[in-house]
């Protein structure tokens, strides 16, 4: 994968999206099911989120874990790459939180 020259276009292409940022926020506090992101994402639709979170696999964003049980369970982890993003994270919810303090 060729990388943009600049950085900040490097990273709003591995996480500029709105699913991919959402997705990120929920896998911090560790390991999710599907489902989990699937409900606490809300509107995402099944096939959208499948394609984020295996672009975001493919990219080295996160792991996928498949467990052998019917139905299959699969788990999604933050790889150390993905957990490094948290300082981006971090700094977009205390500024979302300022600007609705002062819009809102």
């Amino acid at each position: 994968m060729e990388l943009p020259a600049c950085p900040v276009e490097t990273t709003l292409m591995l996480i500029g999206d709105k699913w991919k940022v959402l997705i990120l926020r929920d896998l911090m506090d560790g390991t999710k099911r599907f489902g989990e992101l699937k409900k606490s994402i809300g509107t995402v639709s099944q096939k959208v989120l499948t394609a984020q979170l295996r672009d975001m696999e493919e990219k080295g964003l996160l792991t996928r874990k498949v467990y052998a049980e019917v139905p299959p369970r699969v788990e999604y982890t933050l790889t150390e790459t993905g957990y490094s993003l948290k300082p981006v994270l971090d700094a977009m919810g205390t500024w979302g939180a300022d600007y609705q303090a002062k819009n809102g």
